[in-house]
């Protein structure tokens, strides 16, 4: 199975060290990553897709992504 998830986080470390964790446990980057202003908390804030196979399990909405 194919899982797909999407890293989000203020512009500052705390978005580096979400996507480095990812990658350490095997996840791959997944196109370009994202910037955009958040009105609401009034920051600029970072995206980043991630996707990684997962061998011998069919995908089910209750999966838990971030545990794959």
């Amino acid at each position: 199975m194919k899982v797909y998830r999407l890293l989000t986080a203020p512009d500052d470390a705390s978005f580096c060290h979400k996507v480095t964790l990812a990658l350490n446990k095997g996840w791959e980057l997944h196109g370009s990553p994202t910037y955009a202003y958040n009105a609401d908390a009034k920051i600029m804030q970072c995206g980043q897709a991630v996707v990684k196979d997962v061998r011998g399990k069919d995908y089910t909405p209750d999966i838990k992504l971030s545990e794959q």
